[in-house]
């Protein structure tokens, strides 16, 4: 890993805003409109106002830049937010609960010193796409900070740094919140110089693999350009080398990977003898009765065999599930389409979704961008044209589901040490981590 430095965050100062979960907020690319207004009056300070500021009558061009950029400046002024005395690494647990289990995440914040992505040991595991790297980079530009924090992973199977930093959290008062999904978000600043030079000691061979903000991972390389470009290069130590970033290791026992399931419109509408006909050859597959509510019988049966190979596809022409198992001639057929990826790609359950069934299979390549769930609860609901989807981008009923299996963290760092990236939504790491625990300022 490049350097890892504890930095003096900008944080909000309780005796001005009273609770923290009343001013925290998921990241930005999580919020629909629904949950933007709710925080918008959780509080006149809450994060959601830098991070996602709202578009405002008579807005005619990036004037909620400006604003975002006026409110940090303006509770900076008021003594909302405050930067910290002394540098620290800021230890960050997340207590939350998946199918009735209860975990801790661990991990810490720290500036990384930025790589460009292919030419050190930080790496990728998913596409970026230029509109969400140019609304960031408007941001960054207009408040001079890291707004959210990168979530990095990397080796340790010991957990050997995080325990060093947990041990030197005793008698150290935390901050404490709970966000809007009922998670546990608890934050120490670790301020020991000796114990952070160890750590960081202990984190300068490691590889960052980047789970979430590849978006803004990018903009923070390209906010370091642009200053550059307008005044020449950086000083070693200047702010905008590094990129806020909270660290967790790989064999944290809170690290939880959840699926991201498929909703999409634009399609052919299949039945299920259909959709049987085409995968022939390709895939074994179980025809599921019961209709639409059958897909918690798919996606169990799914998990219980714990396969990348498994796809559970919903027939809208006959309402029935399909249950389909990649063969030999799946995997022979990837070879073909994807000759250029490695077979750890290849064998991936959305890559033999996306390149294989849908794009080949299927002939449904050029498809409107998918809607993506995480739970079978949500996918039902927006088959039935109920709920609120925050990633789609119409009202038109969907022409097809489908049930995947999530890429795992091993799949993650053999991609990523290929130097490929995953089809989009490969991954859902849960819990999300929050935007205003920290800032990093930039200038």
């Amino acid at each position: 890993m490049p350097q890892t430095a504890p930095f003096a965050a900008v944080r909000y100062n309780l005796d001005h805003v009273g609770s923290i979960s009343d001013v925290i907020a998921p990241p930005y690319d999580v919020i629909d409109p629904e949950l933007q207004d709710q925080l918008y009056k959780r509080h006149a300070a809450n994060v959601i106002r830098i991070i996602l500021n709202r578009q405002e009558p008579g807005d005619a061009g990036d004037e909620k830049y400006e604003r975002a950029a006026k409110f940090v400046e303006q509770w900076k002024s008021e003594g909302v937010l405050k930067q910290d005395e002394s540098p620290a690494y800021y230890v960050y647990h997340q207590q939350f609960t998946v199918d009735g289990q209860t975990f801790n995440r661990r991990g810490f914040m720290a500036r990384v010193r930025l790589q460009p992505f292919g030419e050190g040991n930080i790496y990728p595991h998913e596409e970026t796409h230029p509109k969400a790297k140019v609304d960031r980079l408007k941001l960054t530009k207009a408040t001079k900070q890291n707004n959210s924090q990168i979530f990095g992973l990397y080796p340790d199977p010991e957990n050997a740094v995080i325990s060093l930093l947990d041990e030197a959290t005793k008698g150290v008062t935390p901050i404490e919140a709970t966000d809007h999904l009922g998670v546990k978000h608890v934050l120490w600043p670790v301020t020991d110089e000796a114990v952070i030079a160890k750590a960081s000691e202990a984190m300068k061979d490691k590889p960052m693999f980047v789970a979430d903000g590849h978006h803004r991972y990018e903009t923070a390389c390209n906010y370091k350009q642009f200053l550059t470009e307008q005044s020449g290069p950086l000083g070693d130590d200047h702010p905008a080398n590094f990129v806020m970033t909270m660290l967790v290791g790989m064999s944290d026992p809170g690290m939880i990977v959840l699926p991201t399931h498929r909703l999409l419109r634009g399609t052919a509408k299949f039945s299920s003898a259909r959709l049987v006909a085409r995968l022939a050859g390709m895939f074994d597959c179980e025809v599921v009765a019961g209709g639409l509510d059958a897909a918690n019988a798919v996606w169990s049966m799914m998990e219980s065999a714990d396969e990348q190979g498994l796809i559970g596809l919903y027939a809208v022409e006959d309402e029935t599930w399909v249950l389909a198992k990649a063969s030999e001639g799946a995997f022979a057929k990837m070879k073909e389409l994807a000759a250029d990826k490695s077979e750890d790609w290849r064998q991936l359950g959305v890559s033999l979704l996306h390149r294989l069934v849908i794009d080949d299979l299927l002939e449904c390549q050029g498809h409107p961008k998918p809607t993506y769930v995480h739970d079978v609860a949500e996918l039902i609901e927006g088959m039935k044209g109920e709920g609120s989807q925050a990633e789609s981008d119409s009202d038109e009923p969907y022409t097809l589901a489908a049930l995947v299996m999530p890429a795992k963290l091993e799949h993650v760092e053999a991609i990523s040490l290929h130097k490929e990236r995953m089809p989009a939504k490969s991954t859902y790491f849960y819990p999300k981590l929050l935007s205003g625990l920290t800032f990093n300022p930039l200038a």
